[in-house]
Formats: C-alpha cells, sequence, structure tokens
C-alpha cells in the first residue's frame, strides 16, 4: 500500500470526462487517474479550491456528522479495480475501535480532502492502471475509456445488482 497526493481533478477531452489523479508520495512517480462523475469532480475541486458553500454539501455534512460524533477518519485507501471500476474504503476510529466502510474512491477523497486525511492505494491498483508521466502512451486513453463504460452501460441489468 502507498500514500498518494492528490494531483487534482481534470477533465479529459474530446470527452469531458472529470477525472481524480493519485500520485504515489514516496519514492515512486506513477500516477493513477480514476474516472468520476461530474458532481463528485465538482465536490472535490471546490474543496481543493477551499470554496464554502451557503449550505453544506454532503461531504460536508458527513465531515460534520464524523466531528460531531467524535469518529475519525484515518485514511482511505483506493483497494482495488475490478471490470473497470474502482473500490475504496474508509478506515474509521472511535472509541479506540477500528472500523472499515466501504466506499465509491470519488466520495472517499472528496471526504479526504475535506478533513486533511491521507489517501492510500493497494500497490496491485497502482501496478494496473498507474502510468509514468514522463511516458504519456501507458496512460489509458479516454476515448477506450468511456467506450467500455458505455458498453457496460448497454449490458447492465437491474438483475446484476441483486444479491
Amino acid at each position: 500500500m502507498q500514500e498518494m497526493e492528490l494531483i487534482g481533478v481534470r477533465v479529459e477531452m474530446p470527452t469531458n470526462a472529470p477525472m481524480v489523479l493519485l500520485r504515489e508520495r514516496a519514492g515512486g512517480d506513477r500516477i493513477v487517474p480514476i474516472y468520476i462523475g461530474a458532481q463528485e469532480a465538482t465536490a472535490i475541486a471546490l474543496a481543493l479550491d477551499g470554496v464554502d458553500t451557503p449550505r453544506p454539501m454532503t461531504h460536508d455534512l458527513m465531515r460534520d456528522l464524523l466531528e460531531e460524533l467524535s469518529v475519525d477518519l484515518v485514511r482511505v485507501v483506493v483497494t482495488g479495480l475490478h471490470e473497470k471500476t474502482f473500490f475504496a474504503e474508509l478506515h474509521l476510529c472511535v472509541a479506540d475501535q477500528t472500523h472499515v466502510v466501504s466506499s465509491r474512491p470519488s466520495d472517499a477523497i472528496a471526504l479526504a480532502v475535506r478533513t486533511d486525511t491521507p489517501i492510500f492505494a493497494e500497490e496491485a491498483v497502482i501496478n494496473e492502471v498507474g502510468f509514468r508521466e514522463s511516458d504519456p502512451q501507458e496512460a489509458p486513453q479516454p476515448e477506450e475509456v468511456v467506450e467500455e463504460f458505455k458498453e457496460f452501460l448497454d449490458n447492465i441489468s437491474p438483475e446484476d445488482f441483486e444479491d
């Protein structure tokens, strides 16, 4: 597991696909791109820019709830990638007990930015999708990712969400 630095939120052109970019902090220079939704991209960008909204956004509410309940967000971890979907966890500590909660990476990162919590990624995720900035040919091509996502949406059914 590697600690990651949040580089920021970007929009890939020409597809206008928002993504968050994470870079290894210590001893590495690989970048992990995670495609996210527009609302999540906005939530992360607002927090990075220090924008205070008139009413709390969802991730602000989550931060306030954690604070009110004396729960510490210790770290967020991007744990896996399965069929082009990233997975993450929130590692919480309350009353000296640790709890791990599954999360979308975009929500975990939006909360981490608001709480100054470190972001980590499992080595397997970095190895699978990480690329070096000096070699842009290693970077995933946005057209391919969007096309694969469209194909995924075309083939999904309500039964896929049943236990």
